[in-house]
């Protein structure tokens, strides 16, 4: 297992234009490359974000064929990094309905890990600027927790509205977990009030390193989002963040570190209530 490990969250300001968005990423992931990354993690929705929640399905692909599909794949043997590709719409039996799906590509572009957002955020985040949001109208929600395999470690995979459940995080030890990943497009207004604290609530009580790539910045008239993407360590310390905008995160993991604070900090072999 690699000791030390280069990743990256990669922020985005996604757009309705599935074009020009992969086009910024593109951008962004080359740059993350330069900056030596292994391990690099695109935002939730990064090739969409679209004030009408509809337009998602224009552009669903089967899993393991279609031009986004293509895109994360050219990418990762390109660059020769390890890619998550945020969530992607998949195709489900319901034609009307499709998955968020978060898929995670090796250095030579084959898919080994699928995940389906199991949490779909259905809520009314304010009353004051009418904001509200249902995912489950177009989407249908996962049900299977997925850590994937890798040589720098496990890495479990949730995506944005998951944060709030610690249960999921903590039925991800059971697989020895030693890194979550977040891709989010956390809106403003919760961002603000609970992006941080949760992210570092997960890393702490898991003693575990957070990737978190938020969408940071106003997509349209009536959608923003709250960036802050961040890289976190199993002691809560931010490694690596940012405000506002694209750009890139980068920061070093560093797994011995990891290994030693779990073992003179055992909390996860205190515990008395098992799921």
């Amino acid at each position: 297992m690699t000791n030390m490990i280069r990743v990256a969250a990669i922020q985005m300001v996604s757009t309705a234009d599935v074009e020009s968005n992969l086009n910024d990423a593109s951008r962004l992931l080359r740059e993350a490359a330069e900056k030596g990354a292994e391990l690099v993690v695109l935002p939730e929705y990064f090739p969409l974000i679209s004030d009408d929640e509809t337009a998602k399905l224009q552009h669903k692909e089967a899993f393991g064929a279609g031009p986004l599909q293509d895109f994360l794949a050219e990418n990762a043997s390109q660059h020769a990094f390890w890619l998550m590709g945020g969530t992607i719409p998949l195709t489900t039996e319901q034609a009307d309905k499709v998955s968020s799906s978060c898929l995670l590509y090796d250095p030579h572009g084959k898919c080994v890990s699928r995940y389906d957002k199991i949490h779909l955020f259905n809520v009314d985040v304010s009353d004051e600027k009418q904001e509200s949001y249902n995912e489950s109208a177009t989407i249908t929600a996962g049900n299977k927790i997925v850590v994937a395999e890798t040589p720098f470690g496990n890495i479990g995979m949730s995506v944005c509205y998951d944060l709030r459940f610690p249960e999921l995080y903590r039925q991800m030890l059971e697989k020895d977990v030693s890194i979550i990943t977040v891709p989010s497009a956390f809106t403003e207004t919760t961002g603000k009030r609970h992006w941080e604290m949760l992210l570092r609530a997960r890393a702490v009580e898991n003693l575990c390193f957070v990737i978190a790539p938020n969408q940071g910045g106003r997509h349209s008239d009536t959608r923003f989002t709250w960036g802050h993407s961040m890289i976190i360590g199993p002691w809560g310390d931010i490694l690596g963040s940012l405000e506002k905008g694209p750009g890139v995160v980068v920061a070093d993991i560093d797994r011995p570190r990891q290994q030693a604070l779990r073992t003179s900090f055992p909390a996860l072999q205190h515990r008395k209530l098992h799921l």
